[in-house]
């Protein structure tokens, strides 16, 4: 019986971290969703909130591949037509950062502006 009760008290004890983990987590990330499609990403200009970090969902509506990416910031997605994946960009100061479509150089740019 001791044998039983200590499993039900490692249980109890692994449930109560769980839950002060899972309550002591950051707030979920700020999320824009930014769409290609026929060589362009919309929005072409996307206004975030400067000093937080920022998770961008970009779906590929198009149909050919993108390359989603801002070097300075060494982000880089390769998506397929129809595929859809995120990136976290780090903590912004106030400014604009350009973002471009490597396929589509023309037309694919966007901006994401930090305020």
């Amino acid at each position: 019986m001791p044998r039983v009760a200590a499993h039900a008290l490692f249980i109890a004890l692994l449930w109560l971290g769980l839950g002060w983990a899972t309550g002591a987590q950051a707030q979920e990330l700020p999320t824009f969703e930014v769409i290609a499609k026929e060589g362009r990403l919309f929005p072409a200009r996307l206004e975030v909130p400067a000093g937080q970090r920022i998770k961008l969902v970009i779906r590929n509506q198009g149909k050919g591949p993108i390359e989603f990416e801002n070097l300075n910031m060494r982000v880089e997605k390769v998506l397929a037509p129809g595929a859809s994946s995120f990136v976290v960009l780090p903590k912004l100061k106030p400014g604009e950062y350009e973002f471009i479509d490597e396929f589509h150089m023309d037309t694919g740019r966007m901006w994401v502006i930090a305020k």
